[in-house]
């Protein structure tokens, strides 16, 4: 280790990984406690708090127990073993779950009540809706219930991990011995059932099958009953480069995770201490991960309510409409537009569409050869699964990559694979040891002057759904250079290939970080040369310690960095002679941040690139990713500006002190949300259209040429 970087390396110069993710899923917390958001997106953001948590725990923490039971006692960047990590989770934890209870049972249950909105509990219920409401049981859920009974001869059942079970303590009528049993919340009903003679009046299933729970158990009187969860170790670990079938080892995998170890135990409060103790005996669970839940357990079950409410369109957020640039519909010839000229996506203000009919056409256009393309993530009903199907039917070449080892992706995108092979696609798997996280696609086209490449490089997945809540960005372009490193890219997926360089393109494993230092290190060497230095950065999540060194070096130098980081961020700021020059924010609000840019200074050049990956290790290191210029003088101009709205961003932003997140001051300013700003940009687009279209019509007889697009986006001080 060279000096320099040992001097960077010190473990108070670092935050934990997991801790900084737990203020990360606190910033999305404070969402639901603002009274400034719509009451009925609070309860999303309540619920999405619960996601992120349960996934956190099926990944990272059994990541952790895993070392702990090995005995490692290497230490993390910050000085952290895994046991005093899970220590440390489990304090914050605990603190999390109660404000989350806290601000369902103190803030949102009263102001719903207070719309006409309610969650009923049985107590409450009138004599009618009670009569409807067993009659809903005996019909519906009876039938479907399976009580399953813990003795000698019948073992504790297994529990499906995130299931919602009742246990039951009973004692036989007949010998007076005491019993215990389990009943499973069958998920093939919605969490809450509908209530009759109230609108928007609803009850949590469990509390109706709690309510009747006694008829499954004749000649038993039910001394107490109550609701638990189990989360289980869901990481998948596919040993591929042991594997000759990688989509087999998958499968097996899925299978096989579902057997996980416990990792948490969530319990209702007040579950009677024998049966709490009885759960803990069976299941083996570690006391720090045990949970007492004031509430409903399991909060996720809120991103779905408002969809199921009627009316009161005033607590959502306002709909908003994405604009489709003219030029990348299906009214006319894409491919005509993107040799003329690079276009620049950021979704959701400018549609997704856009992206689906690049495939679309590729599909359609006889003079497309064929179509190469990398899959991540795509939603259950892809319209881009169901073109690149007709592409292959049609006697085009496809090749997809499908990355079958995508977290909590893999059965759907093992479906896709097959559906893909059906269809005449041909489908790889990943790479050996690696996870494909780029996102391009890549189209051949025999044009009038010979073959070109067409290419859509994006920072976020190929989904049409998340498309319309994650903030990503990508660039359709036919740029020779980056059409030939496309070409390279697939060539080494495929097959067996080594491209001696790429013009253009920089691919991780290694090379985006090699490109990231030299580019860090101009930045060092001008800021030592009296010359202006400057770096802006924005991802996802900051964790690579060896990035994080870097970083400080050049702040040490001089170099004013800015750094915009949704999630994790191991960085800590305001260290003397370390971070004295980096400002850190972060913009959590209505859209999942998601996209990547990296700009540097470079003695006025500016040069500005998007990316695939975040400067996490697993990026840099373990997965195929793309970072790729924004050359065009417009688009490079638009994505400066976009950067800077976000970083005069005063609302939903939050700047981080020493390794804390804390919203930032905006006294004497004026209020800007640069997602609202995209939007209301976004809006005069489309009306700017409108009303070109109807200036058109109301001059018959003059043709009305399409106008190029002008990529207005303002200042932030607009």
């Amino acid at each position: 280790m060279s000096e320099i970087k040992k001097k960077y390396t010190k473990p108070e110069y670092y935050t934990n990984r997991e801790l900084s993710w737990l203020d990360f899923n606190a910033r999305v917390l404070e969402e639901a406690r603002n009274t400034g958001n719509p009451l009925l997106e609070r309860l999303n953001f309540l619920g999405i708090t619960q996601s992120n948590v349960d996934e956190f725990f099926m990944v990272r923490v059994a990541s952790l127990y895993k070392l702990a039971a090995g005995g490692v006692q290497s230490v993390d960047s910050s000085g952290m073993t895994a046991a005093a990590q899970i220590r440390a989770i489990s304090k914050c934890e605990h603190e999390a779950v109660a404000e989350r209870y806290n601000i369902y049972n103190k803030s949102l249950l009263p102001e719903l009540e207070r719309e006409g909105i309610h969650i009923r509990r049985i107590k409450e219920l009138t004599d009618r809706q009670y009569d409807v409401l067993r009659r809903f049981y005996d019909d519906e859920i009876y039938p479907v219930l399976t009580p399953m009974a813990d003795d000698s001869s019948r073992p504790f059942p297994f529990l499906k991990n995130d299931s919602l079970n009742i246990a039951v303590q009973l004692v036989d009528d007949t010998t007076q011995d005491k019993k215990f049993a389990t009943v499973r919340v069958p998920d093939v009903f919605p969490r809450f059932i509908p209530l009759t003679e109230e609108e928007n009046a609803f009850i949590l299933a469990e509390d109706v099958i709690r309510e009747f729970l006694h008829t499954l158990f004749h000649g038993f009187t039910i001394e107490s009953a109550s609701a638990y969860r189990v989360t289980r170790d869901m990481d998948l670990d596919v040993a591929d480069q042991d594997a000759p079938d990688l989509l087999r080892a998958v499968q097996t995998q899925l299978r096989a995770r579902e057997h996980g170890s416990v990792m948490r135990l969530e319990v209702e409060a007040g579950m009677e201490p024998e049966l709490c103790d009885h759960l803990i005996e069976r299941l083996g669970v570690d006391e720090n991960a045990i949970y007492h839940i004031h509430g409903p357990i399991d909060l996720t079950f809120l991103k779905k309510l408002p969809g199921t409410i009627d009316g009161h369109d005033a607590l959502r957020y306002q709909p908003f409409e994405s604009y489709k640039h003219p030029d990348l519909t299906m009214d006319g010839n894409i491919f005509e537009h993107i040799r003329a000229q690079d276009y620049l996506m950021q979704h959701p203000y400018d549609s997704f569409s856009s992206v689906v009919n690049f495939i679309h056409q590729a599909a359609t256009d006889p003079d497309v050869l064929a179509i190469k393309m990398t899959l991540y993530r795509v939603s259950s009903g892809s319209p881009i699964i169901k073109y690149l199907g007709q592409a292959a039917q049609a006697g085009k070449q496809v090749t997809v990559l499908v990355e079958v080892k995508a977290r909590f992706d893999e059965q759907n995108n093992v479906r896709w694979s097959r559906q893909l092979e059906k269809m005449g696609c041909h489908v790889i798997y990943g790479l050996v040891g690696l996870k494909t996280h780029s996102k391009i696609a890549l189209v051949i086209r025999r044009d009038e002057d010979g073959i070109r490449r067409y290419l859509h490089l994006g920072t976020g997945n190929y989904n049409d759904v998340t498309a319309h809540f994650y903030t990503d960005m990508g660039l359709f372009t036919s740029d020779r250079d980056l059409g030939v490193d496309a070409s390279n890219l697939f060539n080494m997926l495929s097959g067996y290939s080594r491209p001696p360089y790429f013009h253009k393109l920089h691919i991780s494993p290694r090379y985006i970080r090699k490109f990231i230092y030299e580019k860090v290190d101009a930045e060092i060497e001008a800021a030592k040369a009296g010359r202006p230095a400057l770096i802006k950065m924005k991802m996802n999540s900051l964790s690579d310690p060896d990035v994080i060194a870097k970083l400080y070096e050049a702040s040490a130098a001089g170099v004013k960095i800015q750094l915009i980081v949704r999630g994790i961020c191991c960085l800590r700021t305001g260290i003397p002679g370390v971070s004295d020059n980096i400002e850190v924010h972060s913009i959590v609000g209505r859209f999942l941040e998601h996209s990547r840019i990296y700009y540097f200074y470079h003695d006025g050049n500016e040069d500005v690139y998007l990316a695939s990956a975040d400067m996490m290790t697993r990026n840099l290191d373990r997965r195929v990713e793309l970072l790729f210029p924004v050359e065009q003088e417009d688009l490079h101009q638009r994505t400066m500006r976009i950067f800077e709205i976000m970083w005069a961003d005063n609302v939903q932003a939050r700047l981080l002190v020493c390794d804390r997140f804390t919203h930032i001051n905006r006294r004497n300013q004026e209020p800007l949300s640069s997602q609202d700003r995209f939007i209301d940009q976004a809006a005069r687009q489309i009306e700017k259209q409108k009303a070109a279209r109807r200036e058109a019509k109301e001059t018959p007889g003059v043709f009305t040429p399409m106008q190029r697009h002008e990529e207005t986006i303002e200042s932030p001080s607009r």
